[in-house]
């Protein structure tokens, strides 16, 4: 339960700033460049808390594979939403491509140790 809420904070601490910040929840109705702020405060906190818990030597638990997953279905979502208006999306792209290449290697890691 406790590496749960530990994977969860970089999504508390997202959708804190959000708040405060644009006063909504929804961030799919930001625009481009806030969205990235808020993408990479939640990508950044979750890649860190992944950091954090390999130095510290705790397992990582198999619901950051889920957490990884969500994050990167959002970023789809603001992409898709992105080309169907036809706005610039190439720091999304970047972003999008990074994740899946740490998805990928996550993958790789954890099939590695099996």
């Amino acid at each position: 339960m406790k590496k749960l809420l530990f994977n969860s904070a970089s999504s508390i601490v997202g959708m804190i700033w959000l708040l405060f910040e644009h006063q909504t929840f929804n961030p799919i109705s930001l625009k481009g460049s806030e969205f990235l702020k808020f993408y990479l405060i939640v990508l950044l906190g979750f890649y860190a808390s992944m950091i954090i818990q390999k130095l510290s030597g705790s397992k990582i638990p198999k619901s950051t594979f889920y957490f990884l997953i969500f994050i990167l279905f959002l970023g789809v979502v603001k992409l898709i939403k992105g080309l169907v208006l036809a706005k610039p999306v190439r720091y999304l792209v970047m972003l999008l491509i990074t994740e899946c290449i740490m998805i990928y290697g996550y993958n790789l890691n954890i099939n590695n140790k099996k």
